[in-house]
């Protein structure tokens, strides 16, 4: 089902009828993980772009909604139990509330829902913040460590072969498409930043190149293009995305 045409209305990309999700979002791994899912499921929703190159994180309205400065965060205007709005922040906890709403991506089944929910955390606890790692210390740290290149480039090695090995006899990491193949593939997609070949996880690229065609995945990536690439580092852009303490929570 393919959603209405776009028209821009300031700060935002907004979908002719109204919205029932507004989306705080910057095209990252984690943000992509939202567009994926809303655009599987036709889900009426507003980007709000939070350029987190320039702090957007950082000013009053978002941290009302995202206390951790960290992008993405959702707000629904229609939850199921018609009440006041909920905001959402964590892009695991933003796919676990979207697929209950839904019914969709996630399984009744007791079984079946834990795989995927057990596959969602590996992501979250594992595959994002180590590969997240793997791109500071190589890509952005404006000192090079070797020993912490060597160590988050292995590392995203290993998680690579554990989902590789999961891979290997079934089509997608818990049986059906799901919610924990939206939360992995966008921490795949930057294989080769993350120092990867990817042809050493035959089982991944199978998976990779399979979410890669679908349609909603395309449409999810390109409404990131038409907002930004990913953020230029320099001096100013650096005190935002790594300058970060307790002082910064604090004031």
């Amino acid at each position: 089902m393919q959603h209405a045409n776009l028209r821009k209305v300031p700060n935002s990309l907004v979908y002719e009828k109204d919205p029932m999700i507004d989306l705080h979002y910057w095209p990252t791994p984690n943000g992509h993980k939202i567009t994926i899912f809303l655009e599987e499921t036709a889900t009426p929703y507003r980007i709000v772009p939070v350029n987190i190159g320039t702090g957007d994180q950082f000013k009053p309205e978002f941290l009302k909604i995202a206390p951790n400065n960290r992008m993405p965060a959702i707000v629904d205007d229609q939850p199921t139990d018609g009440g006041a709005p909920v905001s959402v922040f964590e892009s695991g906890a933003i796919l676990l509330y979207l697929a209950e709403k839904s019914g969709k991506f996630l399984s009744a089944d007791l079984r079946v829902r834990f795989d995927v929910l057990q596959w969602l955390f590996w992501q979250m606890g594992g595959l994002g913040p180590m590969a997240g790692q793997n791109h500071h210390f190589s890509q952005y740290a404006p000192e090079k460590l070797p020993y912490a290149i060597d160590r988050y480039v292995n590392e995203t090695a290993r998680l690579y072969a554990v989902l590789d090995k999961r891979l290997a006899d079934r089509e997608f990491v818990a049986g059906a498409y799901s919610i924990a193949d939206m939360a992995s593939y966008p921490w795949i997609v930057p294989y080769e930043r993350q120092k990867q070949d990817i042809d050493n996880f035959p089982n991944l690229k199978r998976w990779f190149e399979s979410i890669h065609a679908r349609p909603a995945v395309v449409r999810a990536y390109e409404k990131g293009k038409a907002i930004a690439t990913a953020p230029a580092v320099n001096e100013e852009s650096r005190k935002f995305l790594f300058g970060q303490n307790a002082a910064t929570v604090r004031r």
